[in-house]
């Protein structure tokens, strides 16, 4: 998704074995990727959404450090219907970079 002249940035997900879920694996992950991503590409902005009902993954996303941004309506086809998806993105300035 480009929004303005020039602006990319990058769109993560996650997928973890139902045995691992629960654990802080997923929020430590995608903390660690937005860090990785920040030092090492120029990009200022992350995104990453889920459904609506995903409920653990809100949770883990804003515990990584993500803000939520809003609901894409309908915006998901999975499982013969439509789903409405919640958008989260972090900014460079709301990670602090080691080094």
């Amino acid at each position: 998704m480009f929004q303005g002249p020039d602006s990319p940035c990058w769109n993560i997900g996650i997928a973890l074995l139902a045995a691992e879920r629960g654990k802080g694996f997923g929020k430590l992950a995608q903390r660690r990727l937005a860090e990785y991503l920040f030092a090492h590409t120029q990009v200022n902005r992350i995104e990453a959404s889920t459904e609506s009902a995903n409920i653990a993954e809100q949770k883990a996303l804003e515990s990584a450090g993500f803000t939520r941004e809003g609901v894409l309506r309908g915006a998901c086809f999975r499982g013969g219907a439509w789903r409405d998806m919640v958008l989260y993105s972090v900014l460079r300035g709301e990670v602090a970079l080691e080094g």
